[in-house]
């Protein structure tokens, strides 16, 4: 267990950003093990039965970030500032006892109450009559990823990164991987998927408890103490980032959801099918950019608290590096979306123009870096409102009357327009407020290095076909996100990715 909080903190230094984002990356690679996963339970359950399994997930994701009251921010905020040990117990219990005991209530009501749930959504006809059965098995998957959640947030917190990597990969993606293949052995049909996931969650959150265990003292977070102040700052810190990491979370869950509840039947899980692929895939850009995230939002708010103004230096850093390491990555999958969907079922390739859409808004979102987790984790209670009302009003109108016409390609316009909306307003309202910014001389270097390496891509994609045009493109790939870190960084920058920068020669 660490000591005393409410010591001085040090000084957070570039070096400790790229370490904690290495590790945070790690653990964030399994959306990655989940993308290479997702044409298995294609494969295994069919478009249709995965289109249901997404769009009921969107529904208990959707549900988790409601109901945990965004204690997962709050607690990034509240346990690195704490005078005392007690107290920083005091605001997990607090986090814990806030958020999974509603979450038990609720999925109790839903499960009892899955008949008169079920006709909500689409589904093929084979799928439709074990879709009550669906609902009130997924539904305990709600306090599960709850408390896995605010288990894993509140060692974040301690600005312990690497933790979560046995967790988010091993346990919370392969083990559901083996689980689905299990029960595809044993011949379920699509509620198998659903079994599977439930499954791997369950032990994912029994693993949670030693970790809770080995970063807090399990008798003090018993007895901690729940002092008025502490709930009221605790409780109002996630209030006013509640409608922000709704929005964020809208534009990840409810896509699917929402596409299976505007198209009837085996079309609308089919289309939610669709999406779920192009978004999944797209989300491997993201990685880098969630890395950051995730280790910023503690460390901006232990720096802020210490000192204010050595925030610009992380927040350049952080840029620098997901420019380069994003836009080729985005470009890849671009100019190589037709191979990589070729391990799909036929009917995936649908996914494809969704894919160059959505890969290309998250490279221009990775442009502003870790923008909107600063606003949020150094004290800006009512900008982070503000920008997820955009988001979520850009979102709404265009996915509601896109959709009903374009399908899946009309979500997929939706929610690139916000995503790029609401995290420009960020980096924005930073260079007002703050006076900080992203940009300079670096960041346009290695911004032009990515953009001439996706025009290679393109010139390959255009005259190559098969197996040629993967090989070159990946080749392009690793020497364009070289290039554009060498000449992106600054020396300091590449010595701060430690062993990396000296493996892979940019210093």
């Amino acid at each position: 267990m660490p000591d005393d909080p409410g010591a001085a903190a040090p000084a957070v230094t570039r070096g400790e950003v790229a370490r904690g984002a290495g590790l945070a990356g790690l653990s964030r690679a399994g959306a990655l093990i989940e993308a290479l996963a997702q044409p298995l339970y294609i494969w295994m359950f069919g478009l249709a039965g995965y289109g249901i399994y997404v769009a009921l997930w969107g529904a208990v994701s959707l549900l988790t970030n409601l109901l945990d009251l965004s204690m997962t921010s709050a607690l990034q905020r509240v346990v690195p500032t704490r005078e005392s040990e007690a107290l920083a117990h005091g605001a997990v219990k607090l986090a814990l006892l806030a958020t999974v005991l509603p979450a038990t209530a609720v999925a109790a009501v839903v499960s009892l109450n899955a008949e008169a749930i079920a006709p909500i959504f689409s589904a093929a006809p084979a799928d439709a009559a074990r879709l009550p059965t669906a609902i009130a098995l997924f539904i305990w998957a709600l306090p599960l990823w709850t408390f896995i959640e605010v288990a894993t947030s509140a060692v974040r917190a301690r600005r312990a990164f690497g933790p979560e990597i046995r967790l988010r990969i091993f346990w919370e993606q392969l083990a559901r991987l083996a689980f689905a293949a299990g029960f595809f052995a044993m011949g379920f049909q699509s509620i198998g998927l659903m079994a599977a996931h439930l499954s791997s969650l369950f032990v994912t959150a029994l693993l949670c408890l030693p970790l809770l265990a080995r970063y807090y003292d399990v008798r003090t977070l018993l007895h901690a103490p729940l002092p008025r102040a502490l709930a009221l700052e605790l409780i109002g810190s996630g209030m006013a980032l509640l409608p922000a990491n709704l929005s964020r979370r809208m534009l990840i869950d409810a896509p699917p959801l929402l596409i299976n509840f505007m198209l009837p039947g085996a079309r609308g899980a089919a289309a939610s099918g669709i999406f779920e692929i192009a978004r999944k895939l797209s989300t491997v850009p993201y990685i880098v950019r969630q890395a950051f995230q995730y280790v910023l939002g503690p460390l901006s708010s232990a720096q802020a608290h210490a000192d204010r103004a050595a925030i610009a230096p992380l927040y350049e850093f952080a840029s620098r590096v997901s420019t380069a390491l994003v836009i080729p990555l985005a470009g890849l999958l671009v100019f190589t979306g037709a191979d990589v969907l070729s391990v799909y079922r036929r009917e995936a390739m649908a996914a494809l123009p969704l894919l160059a859409l959505l890969s290309a808004a998250r490279a221009a979102e990775a442009i502003v870096g870790p923008a909107a987790t600063i606003v949020e984790m150094t004290g800006h209670r009512a900008l982070p409102l503000l920008n997820s009302l955009l988001a979520f009003l850009i979102w709404i109108v265009l996915a509601l009357w896109l959709t009903p016409s374009l399908g899946a390609m009309g979500m997929a316009i939706a929610v690139s327009a916000a995503v790029l909306a609401s995290t420009w307003a960020a980096a924005v309202e930073l260079r007002v407020s703050d006076g900080l910014s992203p940009f300079g001389r670096k960041l346009f270097q290695g911004l032009a290095v990515a953009l001439v390496g996706v025009a290679a891509m393109a010139l390959v994609e255009h005259f190559t076909g098969g197996p040629l045009r993967f090989a070159l493109n990946l080749a392009i790939w690793a020497a364009t996100s070289w290039l554009a870190l060498r000449y992106g960084l600054t020396r300091e920058e590449r010595l701060a990715l430690g062993g990396v920068a000296r493996r892979l020669r940019l210093v």
